[in-house]
C-alpha cells in the first residue's frame, strides 16, 4: 500500500493525537510529557534506537530500512 495511504487511514488517529498535545499544552522546553508521546509513537512505529533527552527533552530515532 502506497504511504499516502496508509498516512490517510491514520487520519484520525493522528487528529487524535493533536487533539491530546493542545488539551495539555506544555512550554518552551519543559515539554515532558510530549517528549515520552512522541517516544513511544516511534518505538511502536518500529524506530530500533530511540534516544530521549537531548537537550533536556529532545527526542532522535534511528528509523530501520523497510522493504516496501
Amino acid at each position: 500500500m502506497p504511504i499516502v495511504n496508509r498516512i490517510a487511514d491514520m487520519h484520525g488517529e493522528i487528529t487524535a493525537w493533536r487533539r491530546d498535545i493542545h488539551a495539555h499544552p506544555e512550554l518552551l522546553y519543559d515539554v515532558h510529557r510530549t517528549a515520552a508521546a512522541v517516544a513511544d509513537k516511534l518505538r511502536s512505529f518500529g524506530c530500533d534506537e530511540v534516544a530521549t533527552g537531548i537537550g533536556r527533552t529532545g527526542v532522535v530515532a534511528a528509523a530501520p530500512a523497510w522493504s516496501a
